[in-house]
This record gives C-alpha cells, structure tokens and sequence, in this order.
C-alpha cells in the first residue's frame, strides 16, 4: 500500500511539555475513565472462567492491591454465563471494581456478558471480521459490502450495551488483523486504527458513545506509532474517546517491564492514556505496582507543567508516526566501537567508586566484562573530583584498556590548562572528556573541542538546549561536529520535561552542528521523581531513553544512576532491545495469560526461556492461544501456541528466498 501522508497529522498539544489530551468521560460502572479522571490502572485474571471460585479469588486479590478495572475473558457462551455469578460473588465481598468481559469472536458471547459486567472489549480484527490469512484483492464495491454486513453484526451488541448502560472497549491488537484490514491496509498501525474507526463510527450512527479504545501490539515502536495515529485520525473526526494503553504480550522479568515503560510511558509522556495495564507473565498483581508507578509519574508530569507554554510543532523535524534514525557523523568511541552514523548505539557506564578505589573499579569492571558476552561494557565514565585524583587516571588505563574500548572523564572540577599540562600517557586513545557548559561557557567549550582534537580525543558536550542554540552552536558551528557528542541536563520543571529536553537538543543542533552524535544520559538530573530503588530506576531510564531511541535520537546510552556496574549495563541493553534499537540477546514475545489458556504459561515460559536465552537474534513467542498467536508471532522464528488442553504447537519461520532483504516469510508447523 502507499505510505500515508502523515504530514497534517497532530496527535498531541506539544511534544516538549506534557500536556494531557482532553476526552470525554465515560463510566465503567461507578469508575470514571478519560475526562479530569485520574489515569486508571487495570489487569486481567488468568484463571478458567468457568471456575467461578478461583476467578472470584483473584478478582479480589487484584482489587486489594489497587487494579481499579477486572477483565476476565469469556471465549464462549458458557464462560459468559459464568460472569453472572462471578460478578454476584465479587459483589457479595462488598467489592465494587468493576468488571470487563473480553470478547474476541463470539457475538453470542458478547450479548450474554453484556448482561452481566459494566463493560465489553470487542477486538475488531475477530468479531464478526474474517481472519483466515487469505489473500484476497478487495474492490471498493466488495469493501463497502464487507462494511454493511459488519454494520449489521456488530450492531446488535451496541444496542445491547446502549440499552444495559454498558461502556465498550474497541480494543485492536496488532496481532488480529482481519484478512480484509490486512489486504487493504498491510500489517501497518494504520491498519489497527482504521480497523477501530469502523467499529466506532458503527457504534456513532446508533448514538452511543461509550467507548474506550487501545491499540495494543508487543513492539513497542508498533504500539507508539498506531496510538499515535489512532489520536490524530480521531481529532480528524472530531472524536475524543479515551484511551487504554498496554504493550501486549511483553513477557515477564525486566524485559516486559522495560517494553511496558516505553511504550505507556512514551504515550503518557505525549500527554496520552486514560487507563493502563502492564501485561506481564506473571501474577497479574505483579502487574499493579508497576502500572501505578507509571501512572502517578505521568499525573505528577501533568500536574507540574499544567502552566507551560506550548512550543509549536512545527520546530519537531522528528515525524513521530515515522521512526527514522536522526543522521549523525561517525566518531569512535574507542578503537574497537565507533557511533554515529549507522553504528548502533553504544552504552557507557558510570562508576560509583571514586578513582582512589581503583580495586573495586577494576573488580567490578572486569566481572561484568566477564560474565557478559554480547552486552558488555563499551565505555566507562569516571568523575574527576580534583586534579590529585586526576593523577591516578593513567593507573587505571593502564588496566584496563584492554577490557573496554573507551574511558569518559567528566571534567567539571579540572581547568583546561590543567588538561594542558598533564602527563597523559604514551599512545592514549579511546578517550572521551565530557564538560557541562552554559551559556557564558561558549568560548571555553570552542577552546575544549579544539583541545580534545589536538590530543585525539571526544568531547561530550553537557548544555542546555537553549545555550546551545542562542551561544555555544554560533561557536562551534566553524570547528563542525568531529569529535564532538551532546547531550544535557533534562531535568524536569514546569515548562519542560525530560524528554522533551532532549527533542528540543536535536533541534538546536540541527543549526550549528547538524551531525553531531547525541549521548542520552538517564541520571538523577533527569528524572521526573526519583526514588532510590532499581524498579524506579528501570522506569526512569526506559521511558526516557526508549522514547528518544524510537523517535530514531541517541548513538550512546547511559544509565548512571545506577550504582551496582552489572544491573546497570544490563539495564541499557535492555533499553536497546526494547526500542528494537539494538540486538543483544533472545527476543521473547509471551502474552501474560488469561482463561483461554489451556496449560501453565508461566511454566512453559521460563522452560522455553532457560533453553533458548543464548539465542542471540533469535525472536521467539509463547502464545497462549490462537486469538493472537499467529498474528503477533509474525515476525517471530519460532512461536509456541495453545492448540487444545495441554497441546502447545510448535511454528517455525520459513524463509523460501536467501535474499535477507527480498525474503519471503510463511509459517509451518514443526511438530505439535
């Protein structure tokens, strides 16, 4: 298909400040969602239905530790039927949370539940849609019959629900595509939106109005993108339906949380989402701590810059429904890594030890390298307190310099005539100093660059957007980008936010040094609200670190307030994975379970896991059952799914063409 035009598209007030998107309300029950709302956090219980006893337990269980919204699934008429008593029980308890039926093929099932629960999920891709992976040429004729005859399915529920009080979650997965969506619009987040919009405007010619929408997909660049644009072809239509946002089927541990923190937290950051769910395989209560982590970071955001000014749009030359990497020189880091250009970014790490503690700096150093094969540490950042510690430098080299490829010496305390005079080692290389400026600073960072080029070495320049553009670009833009990395102190205030920070870094570089690598660094300076904890940690750095590298920003990373070296490059490469920014290790897409799933999910996952974890490159998926399966498993090598009690069918990827760049894809059974 043609590539959208997306150039008059908005999707949100500014992309520099954090401004909420206004909706309507609608009520699930007695829970407000959209409108002033607080953003509400929501889960999905894993249990069989039809056992009315263990759902009813784990509803409860999730309602105590905060989920806000219950959505149980009902894949017949039979489970449906079994919402009535659940939803009597669970009210029996004196428990009010509302609850969700999930519905994906059945409209039986849906007129059923309809009864029972304050909300129905329809996915558009099922119901009343054919997904059979045929390949068909639709006519416009053979489109708008199509449309018609949904028009006609789907009604009936709309009515049901417009006449029971019920509110409706129009619910896209990536990976449910109808054949005719499919056909017409490819395996594209356009596809997800428009297959939505139809289902919504049904639903508007009936006069009802109750409808949450998602755009859900395992890829977080995926799911991004298609919310994105589902926002900005709503404001097309002048529709305001609140949303829910989730990353599905994203696994578990600290992968599915870092996937989860940058897609939600990247859609919360633009000032979008009304509700929220974390989908882990795990314990669905697992998933509340961290969905409300991510919702009073991004309320706190809101509330904070409720006062800025807004920076028109047109200064972004990011295309946020595109994701194309921003261009930049090539610099290296050392003799072994270079950045910039197509590189893939590199990840630096911070040292917690002074350099008086040189044992501890190499043990820890040299632990990691050790342990880790394909993520190991590219650059290590010292901070220089004074120009008598700067003296132990060279010791440390020396030791190291095998084991890494480059040293970043943050500078603040040393006087560039004290850099002039030191005794720097014979044939040193791979050095990196990184200075904070402000504006009056502009000479001396001109004064600096040249001096690193002298020696052979980089400078990280640390400044204000701002500074950049109104001081210190008008000084380096004569010298040019060679040597030269950015990268600032995004602290988050009332008129900007981390992110946006950033954004608006690649903005002024754009004038005076259009090429020059961008460093993102994820530290105390730049977090919303840090908390000394890894898990706030790991939010921190993923929403802002995999946001700017899924709008194509960002040749290093860094995660320096971590202060353990090993969780902290495990972290960035983490990052890297999940913005699909860098490869290092196994890709698992595992839905987190519900009560279509016919075996211990949460069993297989970790028994596929420990098996194939040293499968670099290789994308594996633990699929439930078949509502998502081969659809979210399509870019996947090999895809476990739930076939009947107890069977799990085995798909492998076959490539027909040995061209990588012309290959066709088709999925075959290995065994069952």
């Amino acid at each position: 298909m043609a590539a959208q035009n997306t150039s008059n598209f908005h999707y949100c007030n500014s992309r520099f400040v954090s401004k909420r998107r206004v909706t309507r309300e609608i009520k699930v029950g007695q829970v407000g969602i959209g409108g002033t709302n607080p953003i509400r956090v929501q889960s999905m219980t894993t249990t069989n239905t039809n056992d009315v006893q263990a759902t009813v337990k784990q509803t409860l269980a999730l309602a105590e530790v905060g989920c806000e919204v219950v959505r149980i699934t009902a894949p017949n008429k039979k489970a449906a039927e079994a919402l009535g008593e659940i939803s009597k029980q669970v009210r029996a308890a004196q428990c009010e949370v509302p609850l969700v039926a999930d519905i994906h093929f059945l409209p039986s099932a849906a007129m059923e539940a309809a009864k029972h629960v304050e909300k129905v999920r329809i996915n558009p891709g099922n119901y009343a849609d054919k997904k059979k992976f045929a390949v068909k040429e639709y006519s416009d004729a053979d489109y708008e019959a199509e449309l018609e005859r949904l028009h006609e399915a789907f009604s009936p529920i709309v009515l049901r629900c417009k006449e029971l009080g019920r509110a409706m979650r129009i619910g896209t997965n990536h990976g449910s595509l109808s054949d005719r969506i499919m056909n017409r619009y490819g395996d594209s987040p356009l596809g997800m939106v428009e297959s939505a919009l139809e289902f919504i405007r049904i639903a508007e010619s009936h006069n009802y109005g109750e409808i949450c929408l998602s755009m859900k997909a395992s890829n977080p660049k995926v799911m991004i993108e298609a919310y994105r644009l589902a926002v900005a072809r709503m404001e097309q239509e002048s529709m305001n339906y609140p949303l829910h946002l989730g990353v599905t089927e994203a696994g578990d541990g600290e992968d599915a949380r870092v996937k989860s923190a940058i897609g939600i937290g990247t859609l919360l950051y633009d000032g979008l989402g009304d509700t929220i769910r974390v989908s882990l395989t795990e314990d669905p209560v697992h998933e509340i701590p961290v969905a409300r982590d991510l919702a009073d970071k991004a309320t706190a955001l809101w509330k904070m810059q409720e006062g800025a000014s807004l920076s028109p749009l047109h200064f972004d030359r990011i295309n946020p429904f595109e994701f194309t990497k921003r261009k930049s020189r090539v610099v290296e880091l050392g003799p072994e890594c270079v950045i910039g250009g197509e590189a893939v970014p590199a990840v630096i790490v911070k040292t917690a030890h002074p350099l008086t503690e040189i044992q501890s700096i190499i043990r820890d150093v040299c632990g990691t390298q050790t342990k880790f094969k394909d993520a190991k540490i590219e650059g290590l950042q010292l901070k220089i307190e004074s120009v008598e510690a700067f003296g132990l430098f060279p010791g440390l080299y020396e030791a190291l310099q095998s084991v890494l490829a480059g040293f970043v010496l943050e500078i603040d305390a040393i006087d560039l005539s004290e850099l002039e005079i030191f005794d720097w080692p014979e044939g040193i290389a791979g050095i990196t100093l990184l200075q904070h400026c402000e504006k009056e600073d502009a000479f001396y960072a001109a004064d600096l660059l040249q001096f690193c080029r002298r020696k052979g070495f980089n400078l990280a320049l640390c400044c204000f957007p701002e500074a950049l553009r109104e001081e210190i670009g008008p000084q380096l833009q004569a010298l040019g980008a060679e040597r030269l990395l950015l990268c600032t102190r995004a602290s988050a205030d009332e008129q900007a936010h981390p992110l946006g920070i950033y954004r608006q870094l690649a903005e002024a570089a754009e004038a005076w040094v259009p090429d020059a690598p961008i460093w993102i660094r994820n530290n105390r300076a730049n977090s919303l609200a840090p908390k000394d904890f890894s898990s706030d940690r790991l939010l921190e750095s993923s929403i802002l670190s995999g946001a700017l590298l899924c709008d194509g920003i960002g040749n290093v990373v860094s995660v320096e307030d971590e202060p353990h070296i090993e969780k902290a490059t495990t972290l960035a490469y983490n990052i890297l994975q999940g913005a699909r920014a860098r490869i290092s290790k196994t890709e698992f897409v595992a839905c987190p379970s519900c009560g279509r799933t016919l075996f211990d999910l949460q069993e297989v996952t970790q028994r596929i896991r420990s098996r194939t974890n040293h499968l670099k490159g290789v994308t594996i998926a633990i699929m439930g059952c078949i509502v998502n399966g081969p659809g979210e498993m399509a870019d996947a090598d090999f895809g476990y799914v739930g076939g009947a009690p107890g069977k799990i069918n085995l798909y492998c990827l076959l490539y027909t063409s040995p061209s990588p760049r012309d290959r066709q894809k088709s999925r075959i059974p290995a065994c069952a």
